[in-house]
């Protein structure tokens, strides 16, 4: 799976694509959020201008090319947890159930749609893409999350909603607080460190939720070789990407997005 950095209009984009299935994470670049949101801000829960963000969004679909689908499109209710929700039709009774189901809390959104865009937004969080056959996963992976294996849980999930293996599904992490950034509590190091064979309690505070994800995607089955993780650094690119650490926890949200046209 390649990545790569590309401008589409005022927006810049980390993007991949896997037959009709394309995703991105975003850049903080090129919206119309004023400070302290400035500028391609994402989230809505933030206090940022409701107006500002869905123009913010709506930029971000045209440059993926789901701008059509608009009004398709699904953004969860983030609470940190382990749920995984999956919609596989596109039809106003289907989208209106996994509406209420996000809602209610959702950190994965599992789709076999094409036409249904998905939105899922960060500060620091580990983002995670996965894409198979037929279908794709948008992950909400934080620390809470990451502890429970929420990505492996999705990959469970799309490898049955797709009717695939978990080893033809590709994952690719997004821009997150890194390993050598993100210190933590010495009990959370303790508990991850009893959960994920290869995290040293004893080596210090920095937690690297990355490995920990890794791990998980790949003891739900995806091939080592099939995971793409280019360590983009919210905080030491903070003029690339938000950071609630970096910016006092006054800021905006980037996103992963994916989408599957018709055809």
């Amino acid at each position: 799976m390649e990545l790569r950095r590309a401008q589409h209009d005022t927006v810049t984009l980390v993007e991949g694509k896997r037959g009709p299935i394309r995703f991105a994470f975003t850049e903080r670049t090129g919206g119309v959020s004023k400070a302290p949101y400035a500028s391609l801000n994402l989230g809505t829960h933030v206090g940022d201008d409701p107006e500002a963000v869905a123009e913010n969004r709506r930029r971000v679909l045209a440059a993926l090319g789901a701008e059509e689908d608009r009004a398709h499109l699904i953004v969860p209710n983030q609470v940190h947890g382990d749920t995984v929700v999956a919609i596989d039709s596109d039809t106003d009774e289907k989208l209106a159930w996994v509406r209420d189901r996000a809602l209610e809390g959702a950190d994965a959104i599992v789709c076999t749609a094409p036409g249904v865009p998905v939105l899922l937004c960060f500060a620091d969080c580990v983002p995670v893409v996965l894409t198979a056959p037929g279908g794709f996963a948008v992950i909400h992976s934080g620390w809470k999350g990451t502890f429970s294996g929420i990505a492996g849980a999705a990959v469970r999930v799309l490898a049955e909603a797709a009717g695939c293996a978990a080893h033809e599904i590709d994952a690719v992490i997004g821009p997150h607080i890194l390993g050598d950034e993100y210190e933590v509590s010495v009990e959370l190091m303790e508990r991850f460190a009893s959960r994920f064979p290869g995290i040293d309690a004893g080596a210090g505070r920095l937690l690297d939720l990355s490995y920990a994800i890794r791990a998980s995607l790949v003891d739900a089955g995806v091939e080592a070789r099939r995971i793409v993780d280019p360590q983009l650094s919210t905080m030491r690119e903070n003029d690339r990407f938000f950071s609630y650490r970096a910016e006092g926890g006054v800021c905006g949200r980037h996103g992963a997005v994916a989408y599957m046209a018709r055809g």
